[in-house]
């Protein structure tokens, strides 16, 4: 056999076997990756480089290394997930940089982190004045977390006593102007709703690039025209406008009518309804 068949067969066959070894390690962001899995990763690819050129003389000296590289990084992930200890010599533990708004010198030192690095990172998380900062801790990723003074952090809706709807993650229910059924159906949704909707906003199926529905039931859409220009879903709005107008026809009645007993009737369902409209208000009005 030729040597060029070789290296092509044997590529591709250890680019499938690579693929599962890959998937067998797990999902791991290259930006927030342990220094040890990240050095796995890179010997694992080398390996399989060098079988797949025939650079290694004896395959399964090649393939007991590579099943090294793969099977003990596995065995240490289970382990760490048992052991903290393990897990601390593995991937190693965090490193406090700032405490009570003080540079701790030591563990900055031991981190090999300058002043300017630190500076820097800090700003990369929007803490521009050493003075806002309360803690910052170095993870086992290298990445630095930063917290806050409390005078210093955004105001939420907690912190002012308002009470908030709570929102689920939008469904995607048009991709590249087909429907996606699941989600919708997930959502309590069917064809025929979508239907209706873009047949109100007066656009075609064919025309919509992305389609997504939140957990409020409002449709938004980005068009592959975008001269088109779209209104703005307002469901939650619309629904809270009826309930003030029945709220407000109910207050008229109670005015106008001459009957006692329909007065006492109107005005107690206006000031039902409008305890309702003050229940209502934080999660219909954003």
């Amino acid at each position: 056999m030729q040597t060029w068949i070789q290296i092509l067969v044997s590529s591709v066959s250890l680019f499938f076997v690579l693929l599962l070894l890959i998937r067998l390690l797990g999902k791991r962001n290259i930006a927030r990756m342990t220094p040890f899995r990240f050095v796995s990763y890179i010997v694992t690819a080398v390996i399989a480089a060098l079988l797949s050129l025939n650079l290694i003389a004896n395959l399964a000296f090649g393939f007991i290394a590579l099943g090294v590289w793969v099977l003990f990084p596995l065995a240490l992930d289970y382990l760490s997930l048992k052991s903290k200890w393990v897990h601390d010599i593995v991937n190693g533990k965090e490193t406090v940089l700032i405490k009570h708004g003080k540079i701790m010198e030591e563990n900055l030192l031991q981190t090999r982190l300058t002043g300017e690095e630190l500076l820097r990172e800090l700003r990369s998380k929007n803490a521009f004045n050493l003075a806002d900062v309360e803690f910052a801790v170095m993870e086992d990723t290298g990445d630095i977390n930063v917290f806050l003074k409390s005078d210093k952090t955004p105001v939420s809706a907690h912190d002012l006593g308002k009470k908030v709807a709570p929102l689920a993650e939008p469904q995607t229910v048009i991709l590249d102007g087909n429907i996606i059924k699941e989600p919708l159906a997930s959502l309590g949704f069917n064809t025929e709703w979508l239907g209706i909707q873009l047949e109100t906003i007066g656009v075609s199926l064919d025309n919509v690039f992305i389609g997504q529905v939140d957990s409020s039931g409002d449709l938004y859409l980005d068009l592959f025209d975008d001269a088109v220009q779209l209104p703005q879903p307002k469901v939650k709005e619309m629904l809270y406008a009826n309930f003030e107008k029945i709220q407000a026809d109910l207050t008229t009645f109670a005015l106008e009518t001459k009957n006692e007993a329909a007065k006492q009737m109107y005005s107690a369902h206006a000031a039902t309804l409008q305890q309702l409209l003050e229940k209502l208000k934080p999660y219909l009005l954003r």
